[in-house]
């Protein structure tokens, strides 16, 4: 990477460095120099995603007086981690954190599994649950009988059915956001919505904003769109958006687009707070930046006593700096590729303008289903349904994995459908090569961060529960035995991320 594109400050990374070194040594373990614990601490950050990638790092001089050590030692760590291909410079515009060309890239694991597989394989690469029947099967009757009178037209909306958008719009307005049906553009699926947006607002080379770890097939979409992305790392744990990240990206990065998920976020599974949605609307529409909000997980819910904040567009009720995107993937079906925009009528009569050199519209069957679902009551049914799905799932799988992989860390979402786990120190990307061969398919960490980010992750759905998800952990554990020892690996060395 030729450039950086957001900084670190230096009160900031101080801090993070300084939680690192708080954390036990394993008994016998030797100090190493000064100067190399820097540059792995600094090393970690970035592997973990905690520093971004291509990410400005202090003056040798500032971060010196930070961690109250000499000069010498931090111009030492940083000529190793440029050694090592973690740190890049140049004359006149510092030095910025990297990941060296042969980090392992990021190991498959998303896109479906073929059926034929499903008897052999556990598949935990997909967060997506089977359909929530008889509801799936009512919508599609309740969609025929309604069909008769759109058979007799070209078929073609490109701004969606205008039934479905009206239950879209109304949906919003009685939670309190007023929405137009000219406020909705119906969409094949979220991915389709935001392939829309990207093309309409951000061209080849322009930054957008993502947060890191963000879910990975919407950075892959925008990467072959041309973006160049700027990650801004979470809060810790499950504590949402960390405001100050993203005001010094929106001041120093000056991205043109914003992509969040604060319902639930995939994969961490966090829930920004009230606080933090104003704030962050507020910090984006000062800097010219517009956000497009994912909400496809918000209506997953998990436990009783969740609270939820108001929907981020509340904060921007004309759809001006905010652009929602939703979707029935999550929530009901992901066979049902309905999705939608939320925006103000003149963004939406641009996207849909745009629509006609890529798919003219969705297909209509599917949008009256939906239709049907939510007029009815049967969405919410659905839904309900779903939640109990995923909540019993979550709670077998979190068991599981606590009993056969203690030393993995990770903390329970209160909502969505998806864990984010720390392995220990253990490459992600060779857990997902070596667990295909045991029988149990899993996303390596760095397919959700930008540039080789969170080696150490995996990321576990709540999609298997019972005996099927003790089986999962018993699978994931041999996996994660052989990537310790270096069996399957083609060497003897330990295939562990850290020093």
């Amino acid at each position: 990477m030729a450039q950086w594109t957001s900084a670190v400050g230096v009160a900031q990374l101080a801090r993070q460095l300084t939680a690192q070194q708080s954390r036990p040594a394993g008994a016998g373990t030797r100090r190493p120099p000064a100067y190399r614990a820097l540059a792995d601490g600094i090393r970690l950050l970035v592997l973990e995603g905690r520093v971004p990638v291509a990410a400005r790092l202090p003056a040798e001089r500032e971060l010196a007086l930070s961690l109250s050590v000499s000069r010498t030692t931090v111009a030492a760590a940083y000529e190793a981690l440029r050694a090592e291909g973690f740190l890049e410079s140049r004359r006149g515009a510092g030095s910025w954190t990297a990941v060296p060309a042969g980090n392992p890239l990021p190991a498959r694991g998303l896109e479906p599994l073929p059926p034929e597989s499903l008897g052999s394989m556990i598949d935990l690469g997909t967060a997506a649950l089977p359909a929530p029947e008889p509801w799936l099967t009512r919508g599609v009757q309740g969609a025929l009988e309604e069909l008769p009178p759109y058979a007799h037209t070209h078929g073609d909306y490109p701004a969606g059915v205008p039934a479905l958008r009206r239950m879209l719009a109304d949906r919003y307005t009685e939670r309190g956001i007023p929405t137009m049906p000219e406020q909705i553009m119906v969409t094949t699926g979220a991915m389709g919505a935001i392939d829309a947006i990207c093309h309409l607002f951000a061209g080849r080379g322009e930054r957008i904003a993502v947060e890191s770890p963000s879910y990975a097939n919407i950075l892959q979409l925008m990467r072959e769109a041309g973006a160049r992305l700027v990650p801004v790392a979470m809060a810790e744990g499950l504590a949402g958006w960390d405001l100050h990240r993203w005001r010094q990206v929106f001041r120093d990065a000056a991205p043109r687009l914003a992509y969040v998920v604060a319902d639930f976020h995939n994969p961490t599974g966090a829930l920004a707070d009230e606080d933090q949605r104003r704030g962050l609307v507020e910090a984006a529409r000062s800097a010219g930046t517009v956000l497009i909000v994912d909400e496809t997980m918000s209506e997953l819910s998990l436990d009783a006593d969740v609270d939820m904040p108001r929907r981020v567009c509340a904060f921007d009720p004309a759809g001006s700096t905010v652009l929602t995107v939703g979707s029935a993937s999550k929530a009901f079906w992901a066979g049902m590729r309905i999705g939608w925009v939320r925006a103000a009528p003149d963004v939406i009569r641009s996207l849909v303008a745009a629509r006609a050199y890529a798919d003219l519209g969705t297909p209509v069957l599917e949008q009256l289903a939906v239709s049907w679902l939510m007029r009815t009551g049967g969405w919410e049914e659905a839904v309900t349904l779903r939640r109990a799905q995923a909540r019993e799932n979550r709670d077998a799988l979190v068991t599981a994995v606590r009993e056969r992989l203690p030393d993995w860390e990770f903390e329970v979402p209160r909502g969505g459908l998806t864990l984010w786990v720390r392995t220990g120190g253990l490459s992600g990307s060779r857990l997902a090569e070596v667990g295909e061969r045991v029988g149990v398919r899993v996303p390596s960490g760095p397919r959700f961060g930008v540039d080789g980010a969170f080696e150490g992750y995996v990321r576990l759905p709540f999609t298997v529960s019972g005996p099927v998800a003790v089986e999962a952990a018993v699978r994931l554990a041999a996996a994660a035995r052989l990537v310790e020892t270096g069996a399957g690996t083609g060497t003897d060395a330990p295939r562990t991320f850290v020093a």
